[in-house]
């Protein structure tokens, strides 16, 4: 899977989870400052990113370190290449 094939997934689901429009949502976009994400909102992204991506069992080392959507797209890239 390509990252622009894991970016638009995410865009999806972000756009779900937000209820925002896909186009708004790019790879700088902050959970925190831009869409006011709290620590469930991150916890219920992380849990959709894993039942959609078949991946399991992310380090808390490496969730501490998204901050942005591009972060999660190198941090999904890593784990499914």
């Amino acid at each position: 899977m390509t990252a622009e094939d894991i970016f638009e997934t995410l865009q999806k689901l972000i756009a779900d989870q937000f209820a925002m429009d896909r186009k708004e949502i790019t790879m700088d976009l902050s959970f925190e400052e831009d869409l006011g994400a709290d620590s469930v909102d991150l916890v219920e992204l992380v849990m959709a990113m894993e039942e959609e991506f078949d991946v399991a069992g992310f380090d808390e080392e490496e969730l501490v370190k998204i901050k942005t959507v591009g972060d999660c797209v190198q941090l999904l890239s890593r784990k499914l290449n």
